[in-house]
């Protein structure tokens, strides 16, 4: 039995030695409505394309794990009911009970992995969240990235993370972090966290020739590359700040915890700020959509 099946598309792609970039599919049926959530993610898979490289969103569709998506199958996701949201614990679960699921960044890196894609591009990596110290509620994305070898674009660590906690679990990891083109690393919808950043890199043959050389000396695990969002889309620090301690108190007041946390900051960050954090969003994740593909031909090209 194979683990997974390849889209047409992503299996020419390999076949001819073409870049390859995965995408995660909870943006799809986690973070928006139908129909804005199939007209991003094509909007992401037209920007990949734009830079010569295929796009693989992934998902289980049926106890399937599918390593890109036909314009059918992505439809039907962005439309199903009662999507699991998947990671590391319970994507096998969901294959096996013939379940559908959406990838986190953890599931997204383990398929990708599975399917020979050396690189994927999301908006922002989970991390530890406010309160850890008491909550230990810490994400398994931070754990894949020290295990599974995939170079992630994203624009730093979502904004309603503990930041600086964040990237001590990433050191403690042994994950390399590294900004591109900047010396911060930056926070989701502000290119700034005011922390900086392990490490800076400032072009995808750089970053491509670093994968390379951890695989060369046997080193697990990938590369989290921190890519700023564009001066002209990002919201500023400080005007998130009060909006992001606002949603924090509403959570734990109305007693919101695990996974539930995530997607009511979002939610609530989205009201709070009359929509711009979801432009924002998806101007972040275009971008780095683009950056992903450029690695991605620096790869090929080096191979």
């Amino acid at each position: 039995m194979n683990l997974f099946t390849l889209s047409p598309d992503v299996a020419a792609a390999q076949a001819a030695g073409q870049p390859v970039v995965a995408l995660e599919s909870t943006i799809i049926t986690h973070g928006m409505p139908y129909p804005q959530n199939v007209e991003v993610a094509k909007k992401v898979e037209a920007t990949v394309r734009a830079e010569g490289a295929v796009p693989a969103t992934i998902a289980v569709l049926d106890g399937v794990l599918h390593i890109g998506l036909t314009d059918a199958q992505l439809e039907a996701l962005a439309t199903a009911k009662d999507v699991m949201k998947v990671s590391r614990a319970d994507m096998p679960v969901c294959m096996a009970a013939g379940r559908t699921g959406a990838t986190t960044v953890a599931a997204t890196m383990i398929a990708a992995h599975l399917a020979g894609i050396g690189v994927f591009a999301t908006g922002g990596i989970g991390g530890v969240h406010q309160g850890a110290e008491e909550s230990f509620d810490i994400s398994a994305d931070l754990l894949e990235l020290a295990a599974t070898p995939v170079t992630v674009v994203a624009a730093g660590a979502k904004a309603i993370l503990d930041i600086p906690k964040t990237l001590e679990v990433l050191e403690t990891n042994g994950v390399p972090v590294i900004a591109y083109g900047q010396d911060a690393f930056p926070a989701f919808w502000s290119a700034d966290s005011g922390l900086p950043a392990p490490l800076r890199l400032d072009t995808a043959e750089e970053i491509a020739a670093a994968q390379k050389m951890r695989a060369k000396m046997g080193l697990p695990g990938g590369q989290l590359i921190g890519n700023p969002i564009p001066a002209e889309d990002e919201i500023p620090a400080e005007t998130l700040a009060p909006i992001i301690a606002q949603a924090n108190a509403e959570a734990t007041a109305q007693g919101v915890s695990g996974k539930g946390v995530t997607p009511f900051l979002l939610g609530r960050i989205l009201e709070l700020t009359d929509g711009n954090s979801l432009t924002a969003n998806i101007a972040l994740v275009l971008n780095n959509a683009r950056l992903a593909s450029k690695i991605a031909a620096a790869l090929v090209k080096t191979a």
